[in-house]
């Protein structure tokens, strides 16, 4: 019988290996019904890549995209030596430049389910079987990871204290402002039932950070039910995290993403990104 962990492993190097461990496991797992693709957005993940990708239960997804938005590292040749699909930008496009192709690709390739993890090693992917069911079942067309089960563990884990405090707030207003009640509004770990990206004209969002709280405030808009399920946080060297400067900017554009809900669910203005038109961008 397996052992009942006290808590998860943390071991952000990893030897590289086929994805075909995952793919196509040697044990028999249950046949899936849906097709998964899972979707990477990556920028200098060679150092976490191979672990976040260890932590993927055998048989959890059909096919794995990493999208490379111009690293400066071995990110691309460390992914393809693995056997994943790449797409590399010729230029970078940002955060939510590099999710537009993801979703796309993912669209593009028949997916049912996508799920969205960061390569950085920030979330544990021994959870995606679970939110997966989720959706499956019918509960969520969206399934977030909430990295905050309690303010003592996010600190220990390492998550910076100015980090905490803005997160909170953030989510907070965030919820009043949506009518929701999810613990961690900023995750790096998202699944998505495919009418959602359907549906969604995330091709009109900001190729920035702030394309996840508008594609967030574009899914209450639009009607799609959002659950979470709680990831343990891990914040360490190698882990890609964005500075103060940019947290602040971000934190200001998120502010100004719900005003505009807002004053769209109010009719005082209309936006783009509530629009029924979907613009659609060609892979670059």
């Amino acid at each position: 019988m397996p052992l009942l962990l006290t808590s998860p492993p943390l071991n952000p190097t990893h030897e590289i290996f086929h994805v075909e461990r995952i793919l196509d496991p040697d044990e028999s797992v249950p046949a899936r019904q849906h097709k998964i693709i899972a979707v990477l957005p990556a920028y200098n993940a060679e150092r976490t890549l191979a672990a976040t990708l260890a932590d993927f239960p055998p048989g959890s997804v059909d096919q794995i995209l990493l999208v490379d938005d111009c690293s400066k590292d071995r990110t691309v040749e460390i992914a393809l030596e693995m056997g994943l699909t790449v797409i590399q930008h010729p230029k970078n496009r940002g955060y939510g430049g590099n999710q537009k192709t993801c979703y796309q690709y993912a669209l593009d390739q028949g997916a049912d389910i996508v799920v969205m993890i960061h390569p950085d090693y920030q979330y544990d992917a021994r959870v995606i079987p679970h939110a997966i069911g989720m959706i499956e079942l019918g509960i969520c067309d969206i399934v977030l990871g909430s990295r905050i089960r309690s303010r003592k563990e996010a600190l220990q884990c390492g998550m910076p204290w100015w980090k905490y405090f803005a997160n909170r707030a953030l989510t907070a207003f965030e919820n009043i402002c949506l009518g929701q009640n999810l613990g961690d509004f900023h995750s790096g770990f998202r699944v998505y039932r495919r009418n959602v990206l359907e549906k969604i004209p995330f091709q009109n969002n900001s190729d920035d950070f702030v394309f996840d709280t508008q594609f967030l405030a574009q899914a209450v808009h639009f009607g799609f039910r959002l659950g979470d399920i709680p990831v343990p946080v891990r914040y360490f060297n190698e882990a890609s995290s964005i500075n103060f400067r940019r947290s602040s900017i971000y934190g200001i554009r998120t502010v100004q993403t719900m005003l505009g809900f807002l004053m769209n669910r109010l009719r005082l203005w209309r936006s783009s990104l509530y629009s029924t038109t979907r613009h659609q961008t060609a892979l670059r």
